[in-house]
């Protein structure tokens, strides 16, 4: 198991302690979200005005909001990844049968050919006899 992580951080200016089993610099980057959610709020004037648990509320709603998204999107891409790896199935097995086939008429046209090579011999050798028997 990893190491637990505890890392100092600043949010909203305030110096908190993280910690978790993720690295450092992770922790780090949660923190840095935290504070640009905070500082996208803050150029809003209704925001600032409101009071702080308002404030946090607002910032909570927001971020679950983002997550749901990401979540929403990241459904979608494996909806989409299993898609396209069924459609990738399906081409590959189109190409197998494809190249079954070809084996298959190549087979058809060998013989074939081999058949009109002999059918070639009979036709010559039925000429020669025709020919020997006119004589």
């Amino acid at each position: 198991m990893t190491e637990k992580t505890d890392v100092q951080v600043v949010i909203d200016g305030k110096v908190l302690t993280l910690s978790g089993y993720e690295s450092e610099e992770y922790l780090q980057k949660v923190a840095s979200y935290i504070n640009n959610k905070i500082a996208e709020y803050n150029k809003m004037a209704a925001f600032r005005h409101a009071n702080k648990d308002i404030q946090h509320r607002l910032i909570e709603i927001n971020i679950a909001d983002d997550y749901y998204k990401v979540k929403k999107q990241l459904e979608e891409l494996e909806e989409e990844l299993a898609t396209k790896q069924n459609e990738l199935y399906d081409m590959k097995h189109d190409v197998i049968n494809k190249d079954m086939l070809i084996e298959t008429t190549k087979e058809k046209l060998k013989l074939a050919q081999e058949e009109l090579h002999e059918n070639a011999k009979k036709i010559v050798q039925l000429e020669t006899e025709l020919k020997e028997k006119k004589k």
